[in-house]
């Protein structure tokens, strides 16, 4: 596989949080198992012992944040809100496109025509969309429900550092993906699902493992790395230093233990994430589904998260992948 190639066509890909069909194409092109999806849009792959008595889910999910068109007026011009966890600040002259496409630029005020006084972003609630076109072009192209992205396309920076939108979690999907790769595991069932919805309310995930029922699960997902004016932990987290493994009451101890060790054992580089409370991530809604599903969290060190340039390191990617063959590889954290 090439990770770089894949990686970039996952980000180009739409698939805003409940419209994630058009990364199903891209995963099916690219994973050498059968899928299928489910009445949330999940998609899931099984590898090894389909019928064996224990399941090991890996989870990354599929959407992407973006936005809904709520209103068109009668000059033409769009009005969206946010879905999932939008920034009001990257919004300022900012492109858009529909999943067509279809390019329009977000409506700002010059600094010729204000008082001098507007220097906080324009909220959500006055953002408007200006796709260049006649009122009855833009009403025949557009609909209210309609979804939109940014435009932004994935760019190679220095040395194997990417930026693009959508790196959260693509490039958790192509670790998966990577991961396939590298199992060679047939004991057991495993289980790759690609969830819905994360970056709005975790349907995909709290759907999809109720339905599996998994004894071991590992979800995997970004977290903060390093960049100026960042302090603390995430102050320590480096692009290319691997990935980070959650330590939170929410995780499985026995499982970050288990990951941890075979890091150690097999030179795999790693980062530590402690989190006090819950992950934010699939982990915290699978961990809790049905009578309790044992639960790690992995994540892809990232910077500028929930922006049009987010940025991460190629090793990170396929760090994360060769962590989760191995620990599949050599059964998980319980045996039978």
């Amino acid at each position: 596989m090439n990770l770089r190639s894949v990686l970039f066509e996952l980000c180009a890909a739409h698939g805003v949080s409940g419209g994630e069909a058009a990364v199903h194409h891209v995963v099916e092109r690219h994973l050498k198992a059968p899928c299928r999806t489910d009445n949330c849009g999940n998609l899931y792959a099984v590898l090894g012992n389909e019928n064996a008595s224990k399941t090991i889910l890996l989870d990354a999910h599929l959407d992407r944040i973006g936005f809904m068109i709520t209103d068109i007026n009668e000059s033409g011009f769009v009005k969206i809100d946010k879905v999932g966890g939008v920034d009001a600040r990257v919004l300022q002259d900012a492109v858009l496109q529909d999943e067509n496409g279809l390019k329009g630029t977000v409506c700002c005020l010059p600094p010729h025509l204000t008082d001098g006084k507007e220097d906080k972003a324009t909220p959500l609630s006055k953002t408007w969309v200006d796709f260049g076109l006649p009122a009855e072009e833009v009403m025949r192209r557009l609909k209210p429900g309609d979804t939109l992205t940014f435009a932004a396309q994935p760019q190679m920076l220095l040395g194997d550092r990417i930026t693009s939108p959508a790196l959260d979690d693509r490039c958790g999907v192509a670790a998966l993906l990577r991961a396939a790769e590298l199992i060679d595991t047939a004991h057991y069932r495993v289980v790759l699902l690609f969830s819905t919805q994360e970056e709005t309310f975790g349907t995909g995930a709290k759907t999809g493992a109720f339905t599996l029922d998994a004894d071991e699960a590992i979800a995997v997902d970004v977290s903060f790395a390093a960049q100026p004016d960042v302090s603390g932990q995430y102050g320590k987290i480096s692009l290319g230093k691997g990935p980070m493994i959650c330590l939170s009451p929410v995780t499985d101890r026995a499982m970050s233990q288990k990951l941890k060790a075979l890091a150690k054992e097999r030179d795999i580089p790693f980062q530590l994430e402690p989190i006090s409370g819950t992950t934010g991530t699939d982990g915290d809604h699978i961990a809790v589904s049905k009578s309790g599903v044992k639960t790690a969290v992995v994540s892809i060190p990232q910077r500028y998260m929930h922006t049009p340039a987010e940025v991460i390191s190629l090793a990170d990617v396929e760090n994360t992948a060769v962590l989760l063959a191995a620990y599949i590889n050599c059964g998980g954290a319980y045996h039978d």
